[in-house]
């Protein structure tokens, strides 16, 4: 919770007294309560992912609002209604007595109510954690208003040296104390005030020492406010109000002006201040007319969806490409924000209504296809049969063409019910992969091609060994370059040779990079280079290799965004204040060892792309 400063002056010392601007509870707080919009938006949830909703809560450290939680139970608990409400009418249309019935618990409900009761009780253990800690640090504070008060009592001249430093201790104290009870904040923060000033006004201190002081509170609260008045053109209103209470709380923690600049340094400050608070109501007052116009659009989604005709829809294709466009509107209705509260609820049900339809007929549509799909599976099973028939045969060539006949009379059977899809794939598949494993074994061709890559590769370690000491090291750079790239272009070697050949050739490699004093980039990119290869070949190559370039496309996005969040930062730095200069040097070396850092992954899923190509 933050303490924000509105005034730093006391009525003692003639300026009119402001009081404090109030503490924000929280970054998430919107002007108007948005209850009905959570809920309407956490009703389009599954079960399955309200808990992962839930779960993900209570892994962060920082629990969400209790509305959002609330909103989640209520959305939850409307489910599992509407559930056991379709069991009743089921279980009645069997022939049974309503009476008879009795709802069942699934665990779903019970995991979700365990992690609901965690959030609670994680919220309660906060609260009085929080509570103990304002308490703690009220008393803090209240000592250390005491011992400024002291200070000022005693005020001596003689000694003023040791008083003021240890006034500038009590100042850094008090400015490391951050949560105290709301209700006496302004009571505090003006006593400390008061004593503040009187330690300033009253002391005979060294005006030398006093000015300076003085200077140096200037500067920092002048760096404050041309800060605030950059971010005035934040294209991002709401994020300029919450970086403003920050500024405030650095003003706050300041000390003193001289008296003849307290009130115009103070007046700029909350001028500009008050420009953005203005910009964040502005920004509240648009969203009202952005909300009319996303009512026009979701109204637009619901009139195109009610308009679908069903009875024109006769085969698989038609629906799935009628669900196609459905998973669209979907899409797009969940980019759009809400509509006027009033009318969210209505909307929001018209567009379910209009969403049930079309898969209810849908789901209709697809119960007259099962007995084709009982058909398929009897001509799959009877496919799995015949490739399990032919899996131990050693006649690679005959079996080998029959087995190919048959993967392609499998493409052309449809669909299985979905119970049965993965266990006759894997059995087909297994059956097939089993022979031509097999076959892949006893073809010796392969095998003299591996030994031939062997003596290659063994040519390229003793090449690499023997380049010359007294060439030019930018000729020896490249020619070792040259031979490990030839390295990777050879394919593979005999299984049990694989680990002693790379063992030997990173050895010469590295004996060459560290003659020739080559980066730790080109290192890692070799490095690289050779884990790639060690996955090419293997069991579910490809599939490793699309994983690992997911992985380096995740870490590509995530540094291009930390290049970003700097690139705007440095806009609100200025060179020409106090310290920023340093700060400013030190980010620009950031933002050149991040692009630096993207040049090699963007080789490293260059080299993957390259293996994925070849295994195609």
């Amino acid at each position: 919770m933050n303490e924000i400063l509105d005034s730093e002056l006391p009525k003692e010392n003639g300026a009119k007294e402001v009081k404090p601007i109030e503490e924000t509870s929280s970054p998430d707080i919107q002007p108007e309560d948005t209850t009905e919009e959570l809920l309407a938006e956490n009703e389009q949830l599954t079960k399955d992912e309200i808990i992962q909703k839930l779960k993900s809560f209570l892994a962060d450290a920082n629990l969400p609002a209790r509305a959002v939680v609330e909103s989640l139970k209520h959305a939850f608990f409307k489910i599992v209604t509407a559930e056991n409400e379709k069991a009743k009418t089921e279980f009645v249309e069997n022939g049974n007595n309503l009476d008879d019935f009795v709802e069942s618990s699934s665990a779903e409900e019970e995991e979700f109510k365990n992690l609901y009761n965690k959030i609670k009780e994680k919220r309660a253990e906060a609260f009085v954690k929080e509570e103990a800690l304002k308490e703690e640090n009220l008393k803090r504070k209240l000592a250390i208003i005491e011992s400024i008060r002291i200070l000022v009592e005693e005020a001596n001249g003689e000694e003023f040296s040791k008083q003021y430093n240890e006034f500038k201790k009590l100042q850094q104290e008090w400015n490391e104390i951050k949560l105290i009870p709301q209700a006496r904040l302004n009571e505090l923060w003006k006593s400390y005030q008061i004593y503040s000033e009187k330690f300033y006004d009253l002391v005979r201190i060294n005006n030398e020492l006093r000015d300076y002081d003085f200077r140096k509170n200037l500067e920092l609260k002048t760096a404050i406010t041309e800060a605030v008045e950059r971010l005035q053109n934040e294209p991002d209103p709401v994020s300029a109000f919450y970086q403003l209470q920050n500024f405030h709380q650095e003003w706050r923690e300041i000390g003193p002006v001289s008296k003849e600049i307290r009130e115009e340094t103070w007046v700029r400050f909350k001028e500009a201040s008050s420009a953005i608070n203005k910009n964040y109501q502005k920004h509240f007052e648009s969203l009202k007319v952005q909300e009319e116009e996303n009512l026009i659009k979701k109204t637009d989604i619901c009139e195109k969806i009610e308009a679908i005709d069903l009875e024109a829809l006769k085969n698989f294709k038609d629906w799935d490409s009628k669900s196609k466009e459905i998973l669209e509107l979907q899409a797009f209705w969940k980019t759009i924000s809400f509509v006027p509260k009033k009318l969210n609820t209505q909307i929001f049900e018209r567009f379910r209504a209009a969403c049930d339809r079309f898969f209810e007929a849908k789901a209709a549509f697809f119960k007259t296809l099962r007995d084709e799909f009982d058909q398929n599976l009897a001509k799959k099973t009877a496919l799995c049969e015949r490739a399990e028939a032919l899996k131990d045969s050693t006649d690679w060539k005959k079996t080998g063409d029959e087995l190919v006949a048959i993967q392609r009379e499998w493409k052309t059977i449809g669909q299985v019910p979905r119970k049965y899809s993965d266990s006759i794939w894997k059995r087909f598949v297994t059956a097939c992969d089993y022979f031509f494993e097999q076959k892949k074994k006893n073809t010796s061709s392969q095998h003299e091609e591996e030994l031939a890559n062997l003596e290659k590769k063994k040519q390229i370690i003793k090449d690499i060994n023997d380049i010359p000491a007294d060439i030019p090291a930018e000729e020896a750079r490249t020619k070792l370059k040259e031979l490990l790239n030839l390295w990777h272009e050879i394919g593979f070697v005999p299984f049990k040779e694989k680990d002693k050949i790379y063992k030997e050739m990173q050895k010469a490699a590295d004996a060459q990079f560290d003659r020739l004093r080559i980066d730790k980039s080109e290192r890692r990119l070799q490095a690289f280079k050779s884990s790639i290869e060690g996955i090419v070949g293997g069991e579910k190559a490809k599939n490793k290799l699309y994983y690992e370039r997911e992985r380096l496309m995740r870490q590509f996005d995530k540094i291009k965004g930390e290049i970003q969040t700097y690139e705007n930062n440095i806009g609100f730095l200025s060179v020409s204040s106090k310290g920023g200069g340093g700060l400013f040097k030190d980010m620009e070396h950031k933002i050149q060892s991040l692009k630096d850092e993207l040049k090699i992954l963007i080789k490293k899923i260059e080299t993957i792309d390259t293996n994925i190509n070849n295994e195609e």
